[in-house]
């Protein structure tokens, strides 16, 4: 490979790398919806079947369980029969999952169907990201990993909307049914798409490999990633998960997983998951206005998501996640602070709570919620890549299910000003790990990432 060839000389078919981005976006919709509707459905699932604390912690939390096990099955899965064909049966599980919660004649029926959802969510949380990074050029990979973040919280936006919508007929199973339509056209979508050329080069395809690099990209930047590729085969990584704890790796664990941990202790979910509820602790009391709520939480998500697609490829990640961070810890003390001391603003506690909240879900909008998918992505060695995003959602899930299934009782037993005290705890942690551990991955190329993800231990 000449020396005169480097990532500037990669011209790319951009309407090809968008279409494609944007039905692997799709399954981000779903992740959102899915995630998102059951703060809305929760209020009258729990009136339904008379849940008790423990149930409503059970019927949100174990969509949660479902996705760990679909990260493991998933990031197997992805390297045996290709990041395609794993994107389709996630779609497969996303209809099933949404008629049967829909068509749920008791509670364990729900259950099981928030199973097969979470199931869906593991495949396509661990192919999707994947996928789009392995066909992204490097000057762009992070605005195009940043658009299935963006189509996550779309979903979930999407989600609150139709939790408002409906909160006047307690429609909870049309919520969830109205999922079975996004998935239908996921589905069909997908059947559209290429295959991963670097899976296509794993699996020694690589007449077809070539194929796909010929379809959107120019000679030269054909030849700059086959033969960043068949450098990165010749590393001596294999597919096992033991691998994921080789030298080469490692470093790439500790970051991808250490992130993502960190993303859910610092009490995201809480807020997608609970709204309502701790709208309603701060003392907007009436259904629909708690859902309201909800809704522009959810919306000032999507809208800062687009503030991180912008500026993630031209600022770099850790500046994004610096400034973030440091909002969502300044934003997590003050709401502390106002539960703490509740007589200081009375009948003003849902306003300060509302914006405390808004600007929180801003600073993560633009920071830790795309760019975990991003890094995650890019850290890994090609053998290992699929496996290591599934470690590191596993990672997510549980934490995610550790914080969603314990935010009622540590309230009821703590406290709010403490319990969202210990999310701030966190964030401070996070800003820790962000300075000593995780890497600039700013405009590099995939199979250099790894390399200096090895170094952070």
């Amino acid at each position: 490979m000449p020396d005169s060839i480097s990532a500037s000389n990669i011209q790319v078919n951009r309407g090809f790398l968008w279409r494609v981005s944007f039905i692997s976006g799709l399954g981000g919709i779903l992740y959102g919806y899915d995630m998102g509707i059951i703060a809305a459905a929760l209020i009258f699932i729990r009136g339904s079947f008379s849940l008790s604390t423990r149930m409503q912690e059970l019927v949100v939390s174990i969509v949660l369980i479902g996705a760990m096990l679909g990260a493991i099955i998933g990031g197997s899965v992805a390297d045996r029969i290709g990041r395609r064909a794993t994107l389709l049966w996630g779609g497969i599980l996303f209809v099933v999952g949404s008629i049967l919660a829909q068509l749920s004649p008791n509670i364990m029926t729900l259950v099981v169907a928030r199973a097969l959802l979470g199931l869906a969510i593991g495949f396509t949380s661990v192919t999707a990201p994947v996928y789009i990074s392995e066909l992204s050029p490097p000057q762009t990979r992070g605005r195009l990993i940043s658009l299935y973040q963006f189509a996550l919280t779309l979903g979930i936006a999407l989600a609150n909307l139709v939790g408002y919508w409906l909160a006047a007929g307690q429609a909870w199973r049309t919520m969830f049914g109205l999922g079975a339509l996004p998935a239908i056209l996921f589905l069909l979508l997908v059947l559209t798409l290429p295959e991963s050329p670097r899976w296509l080069f794993s699996v020694g395809r690589m007449e077809q490999a070539q194929f796909v690099l010929r379809s959107y990209t120019n000679e030269a930047g054909g030849r700059l990633l086959l033969g960043d590729i068949q450098t990165a085969l010749q590393a001596k990584v294999d597919k096992r998960w033991s691998s994921l704890w080789s030298p080469a790796a490692r470093g790439s664990l500790l970051v991808a997983v250490g992130f993502t941990v960190l993303q859910q202790v610092t009490g995201i979910n809480t807020i997608i998951y609970y709204g309502p509820q701790i709208f309603g602790l701060a003392g907007i009391t009436a259904d629909k206005s708690a859902i309201f709520a909800t809704l522009i939480v959810a919306i000032t998500n999507m809208v800062f998501t687009v503030v991180a697609m912008l500026l993630v490829d031209r600022l770099g990640r850790k500046p994004l996640l610096y400034v973030g961070v440091g909002g969502m810890t300044v934003s997590l003390f003050i709401l502390a602070y106002a539960f703490h001391h509740q007589e200081l603003f009375q009948a003003s506690l849902g306003a300060v709570a509302t914006a405390c909240l808004v600007f929180y879900i801003a600073c993560f909008a633009f920071s830790m919620g795309p760019i975990a998918w991003i890094l995650v992505s890019e850290v890994f060695p090609l053998q290992v890549r699929a496996r290591g995003v599934a470690a590191a959602t596993l990672g997510s899930g549980a934490s995610n299910f550790v914080v969603t299934a314990t935010f009622l009782s540590l309230i009821k037993s703590a406290g709010n000003a403490a319990t969202f005290a210990t999310y701030g705890f966190f964030c401070i942690v996070t800003l820790l790990f962000v300075r000593f551990i995780v890497p600039e991955t700013k405009g590099r190329e995939l199979e250099s990432i790894s390399t200096k993800a090895a170094d952070a231990i």
